[in-house]
């Protein structure tokens, strides 16, 4: 006979119902099948059970595992970004263009030159046209006839440009040469309305003299590229490192043997592997999606006018105590009136100017600060002080000169 559990052995009917236990009577066989049932179910909850706990517990770990794409931290020598710059007209600017400027008329008046139309520059009036200055990355490989974006932007005094088109503007590149011709209508991310002067009002969002045409300038000259070298291919690291190198290095020559090697913190040769220097776009191909788990710095960024910091999960903090106090002064001037006395034949009455000023401070105590070795606990630390932004630069900056902040300190 089986050996049959002691919390299924029925005791009384009522036990053997609220159980579900075979009914008395069924005999060894209903034992059986009962006690065969339990434990499948209970070998199913424990299996889903220690499945989803294994997933859980291996979940975080992959993504710590994980590392990044090598083609989101380098990039290839000599396939890179060109900045070309063109000096054009905008049209249609319904009276907010540039107000009497001397370069605007010639401007015009050499543009109208080129249409046959000879007219002295002075006789011209420009309070429709302003000119700019265009602007645009080409990035590499873009062949004759695709398309770029351009940024716009006033150079006299122009109130808006708002309705504006450009007119055909040639692009240089630093050689002098023309890569790419820009033309179209202007979209603006704000507007300037009203008028301005005694008793007027005007209201403006964001910058109306800076404008964007999409997609608004044609590629008319490829630029020369040269990407591989002696059968080699240099890798530039956006974030220069000597331990994100190395790593990257390792992590090369784990798919192709002995074919990378870092040269400095911020480059990497790779040597094309025999067989495949006839195709080398599939060989880079290949290279961006070798995974490496890059080198983070410990490191705090500080933007003093718009009070913004950000700090990377690597600083540290050692034990130290800090004490933040605010103080406001505030500084009031105000006219009073002074007059002679009453029936008085002489005197006259002035304006006196009077000046007020009152200083405060806050209290605060001098709070110790155990060795904070995340920036969680950093945070929660400062937040705990209560402390602004403002007043976390300050601290930054006083646990900096201390030595008790472990990170590198960049304000901007």
């Amino acid at each position: 006979m089986p050996l049959v559990p002691r919390q299924l052995r029925p005791v009384c009917r009522r036990a053997s119902a609220t159980r579900n236990l075979p009914a008395k009577g069924t005999g060894r066989e209903g034992i059986e099948k009962s006690f065969l049932a339990w434990k499948r179910r209970l070998l199913a909850q424990t299996f889903s059970s220690g499945l989803l706990l294994a997933l859980a517990l291996a979940w975080p770990a992959a993504l710590s595992a994980a590392g990044v794409p090598l083609r989101d931290l380098v990039m290839i020598s000599g396939a890179r970004d060109n900045q070309l710059v063109g000096y054009g007209l905008v049209v249609g600017l319904a009276g907010d263009g540039d107000k009497d400027q001397v370069y605007t008329k010639q401007t015009v008046a050499n543009l109208l030159q080129r249409y046959g139309v000879n007219i002295a520059a002075t006789t011209l009036s420009q309070k429709n046209v302003a000119v700019v200055m265009v602007t645009a990355d080409i990035p590499p490989f873009l062949k004759n006839g695709a398309r770029i974006d351009v940024t716009v932007a006033s150079m006299g005094d122009a109130k808006s440009l708002s309705g504006g088109v450009l007119l055909q503007t040639p692009l240089l590149a630093a050689d002098g040469k023309i890569y790419a011709v820009a033309q179209g209508p202007l979209v603006l991310g704000g507007f300037a309305a009203g008028e301005g002067g005694a008793g007027g009002a005007t209201v403006t969002k964001n910058h109306p003299t800076t404008a964007q045409i999409i997609n608004g300038a044609l590629v008319e000259q490829e630029l020369p590229v040269k990407f591989v070298t002696d059968h080699t291919v240099e890798l530039l690291l956006r974030d220069p490192s000597f331990n994100s190198a190395s790593a990257m290095a390792a992590a090369i020559n784990e798919v192709f043997t002995n074919s990378a090697q870092a040269m400095d913190s911020s480059s990497v040769k790779v040597q094309i592997p025999d067989g495949a220097e006839a195709a080398p776009v599939d060989f880079i191909a290949r290279l961006n999606m070798i995974e490496v788990t890059p080198d983070t710095p410990a490191r705090i960024i500080i933007n003093e006018r718009t009070g913004t910091i950000v700090a990377t999960s690597a600083i540290r903090i050692s034990s130290c105590a800090v004490a933040c106090g605010n103080i406001t002064i505030n500084v009031a001037q105000s006219l009073d009136v002074s007059q002679p006395a009453p029936f008085s034949r002489t005197g006259s009455t002035a304006v006196t100017p009077r000046t007020s000023t009152s200083v405060t401070e806050a209290k605060s105590s001098l709070v110790p600060l155990e060795e904070l070795p995340t920036v969680e606990k950093v945070a929660s630390a400062l937040n705990a002080l209560g402390a602004t932004p403002r007043d976390m630069m300050s601290i930054f900056e006083a646990m900096k000169q201390a030595g008790a902040l472990r990170a590198e300190l960049i304000t901007r």
